[in-house]
């Protein structure tokens, strides 16, 4: 209804407030004002914000909810469906009750563990149809571009209640409340997100790809390493300290190691995978040739050109002498002119490889330094450079990350479901995610968004948040799903009975088991539940669970942070740790907790015999949600004295959670895992060098709680070079084995 369209009962003229002004406004709403005489509504209604008032327009009344905005044709009734806190009526119940699927849903355990103090118990009733007064030419969020206006019910005729989505499968639980308490701090500084931004980043972000992609074929021609940019991402966002959520534009060194590395696992050729004896000697003969036409290109010294030289032609001779030569053979011939050429090799094209690492950060930084002029420029009050807040000294529990600056009015995004895929639209550009975890973002925006009640700016941020781990992803086929990989549900039941975790370290909205979680992108996430990176959130006490992706660095630094926190803190303070038991070489990472002294236990859970959750388990079907790991696991208990005593490893407890991570037979899942590495089988020798191990693992910049797995559904990689694969299947079914192979060989046991 338009502002100049409605007066009270008494014929006076009504103020109404547009739905369309900010949002971000801690004041309360205006309401229209109240005739001076008794009011003609129950004193429980009165109480609760509501008073009847006159539509011009539809020459009828209506009731308005002061507090909420809510408007409604038909005489409310307390308790009923609230449009402010579930506008699309998700978890609203029928008229008649019960289960519209049906059947009975499982009971979450925090159902059945009891309300906690801060819960609120919600009583569901039938919902209505309200109507909210607008102003003219602005349509609800959730409305059709060629929407009529609604005819209004008759009294003896209720309007229908909306549709009842549940998920068949619910692989969350958002009522299990958080025991992590947090040192209170001001809101963050971010810029808010605008969908006209995403489409810009995802832009550049897919420029800078392809620059990558054409500066390692000019240079050395090579493809890039699948998924090393996704790698670049996080190693880089590990230390920025630029601007941009995504682009690193403030590092240093400004050489990634994680890149180079990359890069030169591959020169002069790219390894691939071997099952036969031909394969072997090709793939000999190729490396080879490559070496001695790298050297003979490039400005070497005599004496590196004389050794590659050398090398090269005695192994084409053998090679062209010996036809009897077995598998194993060719393999050990392969391994000993890597060994002799490959230093040289890599003295050559140092500086070329250091030229593309050098020139993809420049031009992510030129990228960061654009986006970012473009978004103040969107801005109505752009951000002044503020001091430095000092540290608060009031502990709370932690709560969602808040932004300082208020979101400016965003664009309209379109929404309409195919089957069970909810399919959001601005500009031309789609992104989709199925109906329950459509579901599962609208409770966290509920839970914990404070600058939009009434849902207006829902759609635009969804659509944000979604195309941001899309691009952060890439553009491949089952490309860097390896980034949102979690435990399995039975999992982290278990750590909440056995040992009260209620927070996941690295996670994010789409793949979060509770509401409360650390996340790579505070200024999105933060509307659906994100308590920011855990690297920059520092629990004085609580119980978490960190699943990591599987980069050094990241882990590094995780190991890092938590000592700090554990050192700082008096209070019950325990960390979870699930990492990749990578013994060849061993990761830094894991040596480091193996030797902490707030180390309390650890347990190995062999390759094979447990799961993981999908990555891009917001869009696969439900027979494709588990997998099984190829790698073992290292599951490590860091706890100070207080957290030991009050949720201590003991056996009783380590046998049920060994118990939850066993693989389930009604269960159906793939048994050639992702893995936890984002190299696939033909990506790399399966036995690299110490210096030569590239980094495993794709994430979340800043975090995600998930396991870095990259799809094992690759057919096109074939081969790999490491005759120490050739028992894997064998090697791969003990825990002993299992746990000492390098990243390379689990990979190549599938």
């Amino acid at each position: 209804m338009s502002n100049d369209s409605q007066v009270s009962v008494k014929g006076e003229a009504v103020i109404m407030p547009s739905p369309s002004g900010s949002a971000s406004s801690q004041e309360p709403p205006l309401s229209p004002s109240t005739a001076s005489k008794p009011p003609e509504l129950p004193d429980e209604l009165v109480q609760a914000g509501w008073s009847k008032c006159w539509s011009r327009r539809e020459n009828r009344p209506y009731y308005f909810n002061r507090f909420t905005n809510q408007s409604l044709w038909e005489v409310p009734v307390l308790g009923q469906h609230d449009v402010i806190s579930d506008p699309l009526g998700l978890n609203a119940a029928s008229a008649e009750g019960g289960d519209s699927n049906g059947g009975q849903r499982k009971r979450r355990i925090s159902e059945e563990q009891g309300a906690g103090p801060n819960s609120i118990k919600r009583v569901k009733v039938e919902p209505t149809t309200p109507i909210s007064p607008s102003t003219p030419g602005v349509k609800p969020w959730n409305s059709a571009p060629e929407e009529k206006p609604a005819q209004p019910a008759t009294p003896t005729t209720p309007s229908p209640a909306p549709a009842v989505y549940r998920p068949a499968v619910i692989y969350w639980d958002l009522d299990a409340q958080t025991n992590a308490v947090i040192r209170e701090h001001p809101p963050a500084n971010h810029l808010p997100p605008h969908p006209e931004m995403e489409l810009l980043r995802a832009q550049l972000v897919t420029k800078l790809r392809q620059h990558y992609h054409e500066l390692c074929h000019q240079r050395e021609g090579i493809d890039p390493p699948r998924e090393s940019f996704n790698r670049w991402l996080l190693e880089r966002k590990v230390i920025d300290k630029g601007h941009d959520p995504l682009l690193p534009s403030d590092c240093e060194p400004v050489i990634s190691p994680s890149m180079f590395r990359e890069i030169m696992n591959d020169i002069p050729i790219r390894l691939s995978r071997i099952k036969y004896k031909e394969e072997a000697r090709k793939l000999l003969f190729k490396y080879a040739e490559a070496a001695k036409k790298m050297i003979d290109s490039r400005n070497a010294s005599p004496e590196s050109r004389k050794v590659v030289k050398w090398n090269a032609e005695d192994t084409m001779n053998w090679l062209r002498r010996d036809h009897s030569a077995s598998k194993e053979d060719y393999m050990d011939r392969l391994e000993h002119l890597r060994q002799q050429c490959g230093p040289h090799l890599t003295a050559v094209a140092k500086d070329s490889v250091e030229g593309i690492c050098s020139k993809i950060y420049q031009l992510s930084a030129e990228y960061s330094r654009r986006m970012r002029q473009t978004h103040l420029s969107l801005l109505q009050d752009p951000p002044t450079e503020a001091s430095v807040s000092p540290q608060q000294s009031r502990l709370v529990y932690c709560y969602p990350v808040r932004l300082a600056l208020p979101s400016p009015p965003l664009p309209r995004v379109e929404l309409h479901f195919e089957n069970d895929v909810a399919c959001l639209r601005f500009r031309g550009e789609m992104v989709k995610v199925n109906r329950g975890h459509f579901s599962k973002l609208e409770l966290l925006y509920r839970y914990s968004c404070i600058d939009d009640p009434r849902f207006e700016k829902f759609l635009s941020r969804v659509w944000c948040l979604l195309k941001r781990y899309q691009v952060m992803f890439g553009s491949g086929a089952n490309e860097g799903t390896g980034l949102q990989g979690a435990l399995p549900v039975p999992v982290f039941e278990a750590l909440i009975r056995q040992f009260g975790v209620s927070f996941e370290c690295f996670a994010s909205p789409l793949n979060c088991y509770f509401k409360q979680y650390g996340s790579a992108f505070p200024d999105v996430d933060g509307f659906f539940g994100s308590r920011g990176p855990f690297l920059s959130f520092c629990p004085v006490s609580g119980s978490f669970e960190a699943n990591p992706p599987f980069c050094e660095e990241l882990m590094d630094a995780m190991v890092t942070h938590f000592e700090e926190l554990l050192e700082k803190s008096s209070e019950p303070l325990s960390f979870i740790v699930f990492v990749p038991e990578w013994r060849d070489p061993v990761t830094p990472a894991l040596t480091r907790m193996e030797a902490s002294r707030f180390l309390r236990h650890q347990l190995n859970v062999p390759a094979f015999e447990h799961e993981y959750r999908s990555g891009s388990q917001h869009l696969c079907k439900r027979d494709e949600m588990y997998y099984r790991a190829v790698h073992g696991t290292a599951v490590i208990f860091l706890q100070n004295d207080a957290g030991f005593a009050k949720w201590a490893p003991t056996s009783e407890r380590l046998a049920e959670l060994m118990a939850a991570y066993r693989p389930s037979p009604a269960r159906p899942s793939a048994m050639s895992s992702p893995g936890p590495s984002p190299i696939t089988p033909g990506d790399k020798d399966s036995a690299p060098k110490t210096t030569d191990r590239t980094q495993s693992g794709v994430m979340s910049p800043g975090g995600h709680d998930d396991n870095n797995n990259s799809n094992s559904n690759n057919t096109n990689d074939t081969t790999t070079t490491n005759n120490n694969n050739n028992n894997n299947s064998s090697s791969t079914s003990s825990t002993s084995s299992s746990s000492s192979t390098s990243p390379q060989e689990k990979m190549a046991a599938v």
